[in-house]
C-alpha cells in the first residue's frame, strides 16, 4: 500500500461510506490493478481516522422540507415552558414481537454520525406487529389506543373523537391546549381538519420528516425498552403489556421530553434543517 492507494480508499468511502472492505478491495483491483486483502483495506481505513459504526436511522429530508423545518424552529425556538406545557403531542407507532431489522455498518469518523451521508433513510411504520396511537404532554401520558383496523382517515378521526379531549381533560389542559400532529395524509384529510378546527383550541403542525421535533418519539423508544423486560410470545400479550407499561410512564419523564423542545429547535437551525440527534 502506498499513498496513492490510501487516497483512493479514502475517496471511495467519502463517496459512499456504506461500501464494504471486500468491495473496496475489488475496486482497487479493477482501477489500480492492485491485489489487497479486505483486512489490509480495513487497516488503511482505520489509519485514515474512520471506524465501522452502526448507521443511525434518520428520515430523508429534501430541500423544501429543510426550509420548512428551519422556519418552524425559528418561529417556536423562544417559546417558554409555559407554552410547551399546553401542547399535546400525538403520534402512531408500531411494535413487533421480535425486535430489530438488523444492523448496517458505515465507515465514519468520530462525531460524524449525523452527517446525512452516514445515516440510514427510513420510512415510518414499516413491518408487522401492533399499531398504537397515543398522546402526551408535560403533565404525563394521555390515552393509548390499540389499532386493530387498517389505519385510514375514518379510523383516525374516530380515535380523535374518542380520545383527544378526554386526554386533555386528564392532563388538566382541556380548555386551552395546542394539539400537535404531523403531516400524514390521514391527519390532513378535509373531514379530520374540520373536526380539529371545531373541537380543539389550537393547532401545532410540525413540518414533514420531523420526528425529532416530536418528543413522543422518545416516549415510543422508552416504551419499547420497557417491553423488552418481558418475554412476549403473542400479539394479545403484547397489547396487554403496551397498555400496562404505558400507564407506568411518569410525568417527570414526559416533562423532561417536552422541555427539550427549545434545544431540539436550536439543533434544527444549527444543522440547517437536516435531522438532529433527537
Amino acid at each position: 500500500m502506498n499513498n496513492r492507494d490510501n487516497r483512493k480508499i479514502e475517496a471511495i468511502i467519502k463517496k459512499n461510506p456504506f461500501t464494504s472492505a471486500p468491495k473496496i478491495a475489488a475496486e482497487l483491483k479493477e482501477s489500480l490493478d492492485k491485489s489487497v486483502s479486505a483486512d489490509t483495506v480495513r487497516r488503511a481505513i482505520k489509519k485514515a481516522g474512520y471506524n465501522a459504526r452502526t448507521a443511525r436511522k434518520k428520515p430523508f429530508v429534501n430541500k423544501i422540507n429543510r426550509k420548512k423545518r428551519i422556519d418552524f424552529a425559528n418561529e417556536y425556538k423562544n417559546k417558554t415552558n409555559e407554552f410547551w406545557d399546553k401542547v399535546i403531542f400525538s403520534d402512531e407507532s408500531k411494535y413487533n414481537i421480535f425486535g430489530s431489522d438488523g444492523r448496517h455498518l458505515v465507515w465514519r469518523k468520530n462525531l460524524e454520525e449525523l452527517n446525512p451521508k452516514n445515516t440510514r433513510k427510513t420510512v415510518k411504520h414499516g413491518g408487522g406487529g401492533v399499531m398504537v396511537w397515543g398522546c402526551m404532554s408535560a403533565a404525563g401520558v394521555g390515552n393509548l389506543m390499540i389499532i386493530d383496523e387498517i389505519m385510514n382517515k375514518t379510523v383516525y378521526l374516530n380515535i380523535l373523537k374518542n380520545n383527544l379531549n378526554q386526554s386533555a381533560e386528564k392532563l388538566k389542559i382541556r380548555n386551552d391546549y395546542y394539539f400537535q400532529q404531523d403531516n400524514d395524509p390521514k391527519h390532513t384529510a378535509a373531514d379530520v381538519k374540520m373536526w380539529i378546527a371545531y373541537n380543539t383550541p389550537h393547532m401545532l403542525i410540525t413540518p414533514p420528516q420531523s420526528p425529532d421535533m416530536n418528543p413522543i418519539e422518545h416516549l415510543w423508544d422508552h416504551l419499547e425498552k420497557r417491553l423488552r423486560c418481558h418475554h412476549i410470545s403473542n400479539k394479545n400479550q403484547l397489547k396487554d403489556l403496551l397498555l400496562s407499561e404505558w400507564l407506568q410512564i411518569s410525568s417527570e419523564y414526559t416533562k423532561k421530553l417536552v422541555y427539550s423542545m427549545p434545544n431540539r429547535l436550536n439543533e434544527v437551525i444549527r444543522l440547517k434543517g437536516y435531522p438532529t440527534k433527537y
